[in-house]
């Protein structure tokens, strides 16, 4: 019989083999992303374009649907060279650059237009702050929309305090935020909110369309808040440490691929959380209208935790930067 020491020491000999080819780089990428999703499939076609590129010496190795882990569990293995790289929603992104929450406050940016011309903005200070912690970004996207999704209808800030919500584990502010405002909320992992969905353990979560679509969350919470709750940003990044390790030209040529990939990637997300609205309502989700009363009421249960906790740990000169661009914006608009 093999020995333990002598088995785990093979073991760790394939594994180390299997991430360094003899003559390349292979970039190990995880993903909370379901398999055939249309992050995952433009994950794929960055992976194709750069073994084209790189002529197959650059290998982009994608683990999906959360099978390494969630989004703490991929940062913390980038930062101990574990994975390489990682699709991040905007709460992942947030862990590292916490500033990133300016752009994704509650009922704050409104429109599609607004976040694209006020992210663009910020994209260069975001990315710095998130290069000084060890994380390139090769991709930025909009995610869609956050909506509750809820066993019961929610219109009212009271309607969703009587639910217990999902709240992303790990995230001790965000939490404490939502209970000091009245909400009685269960941290988790987002892999765990269909059995806590089936055992009653929450009864409400806040999701995309195309996210609540893609999991099957919808169907064990039929009924969808109309209110745009915030802007859920998200984006590939690769560890400095990794990005190095290429000649600098090939590396140029592989972010123009990702930076283009992101571009188509973006548009089919946007088409297909529209299509995954379409596809809910015929399975049965019902979405509940919030008149502009029923959002006052919103704006003002929230308020208070918007100023004593996503605020409290962010650079103020960015978030006067991000006011600033949006109240640009919408100073350009038609009246």
């Amino acid at each position: 019989m093999t020995s333990r020491p002598l088995f785990m020491t093979l073991i760790a000999g394939v594994f180390l083999c299997a991430q360094t080819p003899a003559s390349g780089l292979t970039v190990k990428l995880g993903s909370l992303a379901p398999a055939g999703s249309p992050w995952d499939k433009g994950l794929n076609r960055l992976g194709a374009e750069w073994q084209k590129i790189s002529n197959g010496t650059v290998e982009l190795k994608i683990y999906p649907g959360g099978i390494v882990g969630d989004e703490s569990d991929m940062t913390r293995k980038m930062r101990i060279g574990q994975l390489n790289a990682a699709g991040l929603s905007g709460v992942g992104l947030l862990r590292i650059c916490p500033d990133i929450v300016t752009v994704q406050l509650p009922l704050f940016i409104r429109g599609n237009a607004e976040l694209d011309y006020v992210l663009d903005k910020m994209k260069p200070a975001f990315s710095k702050e998130l290069e000084q912690h060890g994380f390139k970004v090769l991709i930025w996207s909009f995610v869609g929309w956050v909506h509750f999704f809820s066993k019961n209808p929610v219109v009212t800030p009271d309607d969703l305090q009587k639910q217990k919500m999902f709240v992303w584990a790990g995230d001790a502010d965000a939490a404490q935020i939502w209970k000091e405002s009245g909400f009685h909320v269960i941290p988790l992992t987002p892999t765990d909110i269909m059995p806590s969905l089936q055992s009653g353990m929450i009864d409400a979560f806040g999701a995309t369309s195309l996210t609540a679509a893609s999991y099957q969350w919808f169907g064990l919470a039929k009924n969808m808040c109309g209110m745009k709750w915030a802007p859920l940003i998200g984006g590939v990044v690769v560890s400095t440490n990794t990005w190095a390790k290429l000649d600098p030209a090939l590396a140029a040529k592989l972010e123009a691929a990702a930076i283009q990939v992101g571009v188509d990637m973006q548009a089919d997300i946007l088409k297909a959380d529209a299509s995954a609205l379409d596809i809910m309502k015929k399975n049965g989700l019902v979405v509940n209208p919030v008149p502009p009363a029923a959002e006052d009421k919103w704006h003002a249960a929230i308020q208070g935790g918007i100023e004593k906790g996503f605020l409290k740990n962010i650079t103020p000169e960015i978030y006067d930067a991000v006011k600033k661009y949006d109240a640009e914006y919408r100073a350009a608009q038609p009246k």
